[in-house]
């Protein structure tokens, strides 16, 4: 049997397709909070090894606004044009430098 860290399966999910925290803790069976504390780490290790972690920014869903310039990898609490709370969550993917991006 395959033992991978929580870490490397975050990274195949990754790659495989774009997600948010939401989708990768349904499919890890691991807390939402959990999966931030760990997109840390796996933004660096990407880098580090030459991939490349593309983040797609949260979006109010009330107004349109987008956090393009939010560095955090957690979900925003409220909307700083609106002021109200329908945010949708930040999502992520791991590119190669053989994708293009």
């Amino acid at each position: 049997m395959e033992t991978q860290t929580l870490r490397r399966k975050i990274i195949a999910l990754l790659s495989d397709r774009e997600m948010d925290a939401r989708g990768l803790s349904e499919e890890l069976q691991v807390k939402e909070k959990e999966v931030y504390e760990h997109l840390v780490h796996v933004e660096r290790s990407v880098e580090s090894a030459g991939g490349k972690f593309i983040l797609t920014p949260s979006e109010c869903l009330l107004c349109g606004y987008v956090f393009e310039d939010r560095r955090r990898l957690t979900r925003p609490g409220r909307c700083p044009r609106c002021r109200r709370s329908k945010i949708m969550n930040p999502s992520y993917r791991i590119a190669r430098d053989s994708d293009g991006a």
